[in-house]
């Protein structure tokens, strides 16, 4: 009598031993997950994009993707979520990280361009989007936009006693060039170098903000002319 061999597991019982044997914490898969619709959202656009190239991009079944996300605008939604808190952190922290201004500047500068050249080009989810009359895409983007100007708001109405509303016209003036600024340089970065572009652009912000009175000067907080 021969010795019998021992059987080979079913193809869907080995598929399934993978899974297990590759199975994430949630927390984690869901990182996977929106790293891989970053990839294929920015090649593709929203509208391109299918929920089956995600799957297939994370190495997942459409099952597990739809476990975390229910459809491809909830998916793209926290994704831009995502991002526009990762931007707004990075001004935040270059704000409250220093009472010198003029390294404020400098940092909220960075800031932009650092999120801008990070790897993926994410930056285009949140300044390029192809669902911008999205309602809901466009209220995470203008939140996003608004976290940012309130913060470098604060420092210039706390700097020069200039009211609410004009340090946020000028907080918004200065986000608006600095994402300008970021974006004309990244497909330029090979001829001018980050820290040179961001000296530059720091400079000429600097020299518009620090034209204002600071509190505690005799002059009164207007322009200088």
């Amino acid at each position: 009598m021969q010795p019998t061999r021992p059987t080979s597991p079913a193809p869907s019982q080995a598929a399934a031993a993978a899974r297990r044997t590759s199975r994430l914490p949630r927390g984690a898969r869901r990182l996977q997950l929106l790293h891989a619709a970053q990839e294929v959202f920015v090649a593709q656009g929203f509208h391109a994009a299918a929920m089956d190239d995600i799957a297939v991009r994370a190495g997942v079944s459409k099952p597990v993707l739809y476990q975390h996300f229910p459809g491809k605008r909830e998916l793209y939604l926290a994704l831009l979520e995502q991002q526009v808190g990762e931007l707004t952190e990075r001004v935040r922290q270059a704000m409250s990280g220093t009472d010198d201004n003029r390294t404020r500047v400098d940092g909220a500068v960075g800031a932009y361009f650092d999120f801008i050249d990070a790897d993926g080009e994410a930056f285009r989810l949140v300044f390029e989007s192809d669902l911008r009359n999205d309602e809901e895409v466009r209220r995470v983007v203008d939140q996003g936009a608004r976290a940012c100007v309130e913060a470098i708001a604060e420092v210039i109405e706390a700097d020069t006693g200039v009211d609410a509303e004009r340090a946020q016209l000028l907080a918004s003036g200065m986000t608006g060039l600095l994402e300008t600024s970021a974006r004309w340089w990244l497909p330029r970065k090979g001829t001018v170098s980050r820290d040179e572009a961001v000296a530059l652009v720091s400079s000429l912000a600097w020299r518009g903000i620090s034209g204002f009175p600071r509190i505690g000067d005799d002059d009164h907080p207007t322009p200088t002319a």
